[in-house]
């Protein structure tokens, strides 16, 4: 004889047969649910959401770029490197652990005293479980932590936020250290060599007895026109020659007595306008150095934040878990599917034992 077939409307007289069963079977699973549904406790959590900068954008060599605005403002890191690099860091160990102790994650689980490798990793994996890092769609991260209390969850969020930021910076901090140490040098050297061609330029004024090229040039001119022009007066009238000779010989040659005058000036000039020159340039660029050297140093003082904070996290308002009557009700459903699949393979089983009686 073929095996009978049974179908879901076969089941409705199965049912009815046992409904006694299966309405105890359900009343006793709701309220065993509903007992445990009360006896869990609320469970909150708090979202922050921030952006990553760029933190190239953050280091000294990066703050003033020639022709250049960009190089002083943060980018937000709408980039997958950076997106990456934060969710990393928040979900590290090194990360955890630094939370785990500010909060003393270990008695607020109740999980015992540190050190112990099976309460370390209690703890550890119980922080993780209430701890969610993504990337949303808006290029933002989101950093969600639960917890039965809601301010400590709160408290939490906001505090990986900053730890994250802190390792972050550190990323970055040694070569930041670096490029000032490189500033600092560059600093040092153009002072010094400033120094030195100042007092050249000083030591050749003296030397060639040049204060200023091109008034002193035009007063010798003068002058010597002038001078010259009353030797040839006087040598048509009689007047004083020698006087004026010598006077003429002090405007023109080195040895003539005069600290100003024109052999020394040819002769200095081109050395000179060579000093001046030399000396222009490098104050120009020991002012650009020592600026700069300031903000690398007030960049690395300053600690600037990585990350761009949208929202911090707060106390929520509203429980994330427990929903109560969704355990209540799941219950119930799962305890009658249960009860019907026992009902119906108990009758299967009466059905085909030997000596069962069987429908002609």
């Amino acid at each position: 004889m073929s095996a009978p077939s049974f179908s879901l409307v076969g089941l409705g007289p199965i049912i009815n047969r046992w409904k006694y069963f299966v309405a105890g079977a359900v009343a006793l699973a709701a309220v065993v649910s509903i007992v445990v549904a009360l006896l869990l406790p609320n469970v909150y959590r708090s979202t922050a959401i921030f952006i990553p900068t760029n933190p190239q954008t953050a280091d000294p060599d990066r703050l003033l770029e020639p022709g250049s605005q960009s190089g002083s403002k943060l980018e937000l890191g709408g980039r997958a490197e950076d997106l990456d690099r934060v969710i990393t860091i928040g979900e590290s160990q090194p990360v955890a652990e630094i939370i785990i102790k500010q909060f003393n994650l270990y008695k607020h689980y109740k999980a015992g005293e540190p050190g112990d490798d099976a309460v370390d990793n209690f703890v550890l994996s119980e922080f993780s479980n209430n701890l969610s890092i993504v990337h949303n769609e808006r290029d933002a991260i989101e950093l969600t932590f639960m917890d039965k209390d809601k301010k400590l969850a709160a408290a939490v969020a906001n505090a990986l936020v900053h730890a994250i930021d802190s390792v972050n910076q550190q990323l970055t901090l040694e070569n930041r250290r670096t490029v000032l140490n490189l500033y600092r040098q560059r600093y040092d050297y153009l002072s010094t060599s400033y120094e030195r061609s100042r007092r050249e330029l000083v030591g050749a004024r003296h030397r060639y007895g040049i204060f200023g090229l091109e008034m002193q040039g035009r007063y010798m001119v003068k002058q010597l026109i002038e001078t010259e022009a009353a030797l040839r007066k006087a040598e048509a009238s009689g007047g004083d020659v020698a006087g004026l000779k010598r006077s003429l010989r002090g405007l023109t040659r080195a040895d003539g007595g005069n600290l100003i005058n024109l052999e020394s000036y040819v002769a200095g000039a081109d050395s000179l306008a060579m000093f001046t020159t030399r000396v222009a340039d490098l104050q120009g660029r020991l002012i650009a150095a020592r600026s700069a050297f300031e903000t690398a140093e007030l960049s690395i003082k300053g600690r600037l934040s990585s990350v761009y904070l949208v929202q911090k996290a707060y106390p929520a308002t509203k429980k994330f878990k427990p929903v109560r009557s969704l355990i209540v009700l799941g219950s119930m459903l799962l305890t009658f599917a249960l009860s019907v699949v026992f009902i119906a393979l108990l009758e299967l089983y009466r059905y085909n034992r030997p000596g069962a009686v069987r429908p002609a």
